[in-house]
């Protein structure tokens, strides 16, 4: 039984959203068309459904085109409508109900309050996601995204979509169009395949649309910015019709396509984008300064587009089909990165042993800004990890692309959505209650039973039995992210991104109904690294010092540790992970190797291609350490939990060589994604560069998967937290994301101002 509520939160914000530009009588109307046309069609097929609500949308939601864009495309995003992610909405056809409630406060009548109620109640019946959590969640074990009271929290969601864009440049929209056709001759007529043609029928009208605002603009414009205007008018004309063939049309059609298709992002830019480019610099079509504008404008409207934990823009690595002329790319972005210093796109440099040197150095010099940009990814690590993990042949793995949070998925080739999420801290504080959660007093074992802990008389048989526990939760989550595929494939077809997904065209299938190559999964693990140090500690101090028992320790823990000071004492005082200290790092590679490949099995019996946790962050370690209770590591009641792979704040003590080395030894094969954070100060990081490279090196050669690295002074943030009003653009990494720091919670600042900051 859930106890859903359909006003929460449903998803992390912290970037700040762009209002509308329309007016809420515009914005009412628009929602209303779509609410009207979803139930007009309710007797229809999935695909025809989906494109005739599309075209209620689009061209409609698109905002005008800005004095400083040279990428034509801005859209509004509504309460009510359709889309792949909760970043921009919601998934399939959606409502924000917290946010359709939110527009009453723009009302000026009460006449338009009364519409938003009929929609709001409407909606309760027909969100896709709505469908999946009262058919999923239940009062106590499984809970919303993000409702950080349960255990386990489930979403219903398409994330992470990296669309085959190289078939769309290749053929344009009309050779889709005839693919489509071709298609057709071979398998068959069906709704999936007329409705795609449709749906590429409504990208061309909406090129079309941003023709006619540009004609309206071109009257009002001086002549610098009608020269602009004209040469994207000129490049729209082209692409509406005919494949692109330069830099700049390749931008422009990414960009519409990946707009209506509503992902949010982009993929191997460098590898499908690097030939336009220097093919435009070889014949003097376009200067390097052009290039630089172009993306500066394209890394604007990412920006504007506010998802917070997305924007993936990826460049260099293995499987790359043109890696010099993508390495000119490479070179321009990271310029534009380090100057723009956006929280998005998550810009991400791919490297491996040939990688050309000055691309490292710019890397280093970009993160040397603070920019925290490019994120790193070691290719001789995550190719042949991901070659076991996703159990795909060198070629697929060596297209892998990281998104939001770091969670990993094949470009254009398989889906891996993060749907579960699960604390394993919440779990062993269960666990040792017999089945009460101590944060609230509440029963959340499910059908488990659970031994009194005067039961245990070695450590080996409490650890196994948290690990029996721990299984019960990971059978749960499989549970979760199949149905949610069953749920959104029920609903609908998703019709864009199938048409750039292998292998939906070739199978007369949409994405989730057998067409994508490879359905895969992911599951985010919260408080690995607290739990690990726990079960450390309870090793040592119970079962070989016996200095305490399984009871004093809980007890202790349950009061907060108010008047158990001592206890406290020596949990904090045990070794912990992020030192580089042999038995507690197994521990916690044991626990994560439990894990990890419990899920992955899951995954592989349920009959997905991969199913495979990612050890993740976007601020949920801190929503949720405000519902968890205090901890046999010595961490105290509703505190953030560690951020994703890295040790709790205050316990690396033995430097950054220490700390680096406890983070390469989780074996990268079983898991589809880590986060690995570093914090340097400029000084250090800047000044030292030579010793910053060779301990990169170390760590890198060493097995380590993946670094995201700060670069801050010291007490900047303790200023910043203090005077907000005199930092409006710090730029931190979070965990897997970044964020202008004075925009985050107070708490999760603290917890990034917590982490070792090395250097001085």
């Amino acid at each position: 039984m859930s106890n859903f509520k359909l006003n929460g939160a449903q998803n992390v914000e912290v970037s700040k959203k762009l209002p509308p530009e329309k007016t809420i009588e515009e914005q009412l109307i628009i929602m209303e068309y779509f609410s009207k046309t979803h139930k007009a069609s309710l007797h229809l097929t999935k695909e025809e459904r989906e494109i005739n609500c599309l075209e209620t949308l689009y061209p409609a939601l698109f905002r005008n085109i800005q004095d400083n864009d040279l990428i034509a495309g801005r859209m509004d995003f509504l309460p009510i409508g359709f889309g792949c992610v909760t970043s921009l909405g919601g998934v399939g056809h959606f409502c924000v109900f917290q946010k359709l409630e939110k527009l009453k406060e723009q009302c000026i009548n009460n006449e338009q309050i009364q519409r938003i109620d009929y929609l709001y109640d409407y909606w309760k019946e027909h969100d896709t996601k709505a469908k999946y959590c009262k058919d999923i969640l239940t009062e106590t074990t499984i809970g919303p995204f993000i409702d950080c009271n349960y255990p386990l929290m489930a979403t219903a969601r398409l994330s992470g979509m990296m669309l085959d864009y190289p078939k769309l440049l290749d053929n344009g929209i009309d050779g889709l169009k005839n693919l489509i056709l071709e298609k057709t001759k071979k398998n068959g007529n069906s709704k999936f395949y007329e409705c795609s043609i449709k749906s590429l029928n409504l990208l061309q009208n909406c090129i079309i649309s941003l023709v006619a605002q540009i004609d309206k603009q071109l009257i009002q414009k001086d002549e610098n910015r009608c020269k602009e205007l004209l040469m994207m008018k000129e490049d729209l004309l082209v692409i509406l019709n005919d494949k692109p063939e330069t830099f700049h049309q390749s931008l422009q059609l990414i960009w519409v396509y990946a707009l209506l298709a509503g992902v949010i992002n982009y993929g191997r830019l460098d590898d499908y984008l690097g030939v336009y480019l220097v093919n435009d610099l070889k014949t003097g079509t376009i200067t390097e300064e052009d290039a630089y504008n172009y993306l500066k404008s394209f890394w604007t409207l990412i920006e504007n587009r506010r998802t917070t934990v997305n924007g993936r823009i990826i460049v260099g690595g293995y499987g790359r089909k043109n890696p010099n002329e993508a390495d000119v790319f490479a070179r321009i972005a990271i310029k534009v990165t380090m100057d723009c210093k956006y929280v998005e796109p998550q810009f991400t440099l791919r490297f491996n042993k040939d990688t050309p040197q000055d691309i490292i150095n710019l890397a280093y010099e970009s993160l040397g800004t603070g920019a925290t940009y490019p994120t790193l990814y070691n290719d001789d690590v995550n190719v042949p990890a991901l070659m076991y993990g996703m159990r795909v042949d060198q070629q697929a793995a060596e297209q892998y692309v990281p998104f939001g949070c770091t969670e990993f998925v094949i470009q254009g080739q398989s889906v891996g959505t993060p749907n579960v999420l699960i604390n394993l801290l919440k779990i062993l504080n269960i666990y040792m209650n017999e089945g009460i959660d101590t944060f609230d007093g509440l029963y959340k074992a499910g059908d488990c039973k659970i031994p009194p802990l005067n039961s245990y008389t070695d450590f080996e048989t409490f650890y196994e039995g948290y690990k029996t526990f721990l299984d019960y939760f990971i059978q749960l989550s499989i549970k979760c992210q199949t149905y949610s595929y069953e749920i959104m494939n029920q609903e609908v077809s998703f019709l864009f991104t199938s048409i750039l997904m292998d292998d939906c065209l070739d199978r007369n299938k949409a994405l989730l109904d057998g067409g994508v190559r490879y359905l895969g999964g992911t599951n985010e693990t919260y408080g690995n690294i607290n739990a690990s140090d726990s079960l450390y500690a309870i090793k040592k101090l119970v079962f070989e010092d016996k200095k305490y028992t399984l009871e004093q320790i809980n007890t202790a823990a349950i009061a907060n540790f108010e008047g158990y000071e001592q206890i406290r004492y020596h949990l904090l005082k045990c070794d912990k992970y992020g030192n580089d200290f042999e038995e507690v790092d197994d521990l916690a590679k044991d626990l994560y190797e439990f894990v990890a490949k419990g899920v992955r099995q899951t995954g592989i019996n349920s009959g997905m291609q991969y199913y495979l946790i990612v050890i993740s962050n976007n601020q949920a370690n801190t929503e949720w350490g405000r519902k968890t209770d205090a901890s046999p590591d010595g961490r105290l009641r509703g505190m953030y939990l560690n951020p994703a792979n890295n040790p709790q704040s205050g316990a690396a003590k033995n430097g950054p060589t220490a700390m680096l080395n406890s983070l390469r030894k989780f074996d990268a094969k079983y898991h589809g994604g880590s986060v690995q954070n570093i914090k340097f100060t400029p000084n250090m990081f800047n000044k030292e560069r030579i010793k910053i490279k060779a301990l990169f090196d170390t760590y890198f050669e060493n097995g380590g998967c993946h670094l995201m690295v700060t670069v801050v002074d010291k007490g900047i943030l303790e200023d910043a937290q203090k005077n907000p009003q005199n930092y409006p653009d710090l730029i931190v990494r979070v965990s897997g994301f970044s964020a202008i720091f004075v925009n985050l919670d107070k708490d999760v600042q603290d917890e990034v101002m917590s982490r070792e900051l090395y250097g001085n």
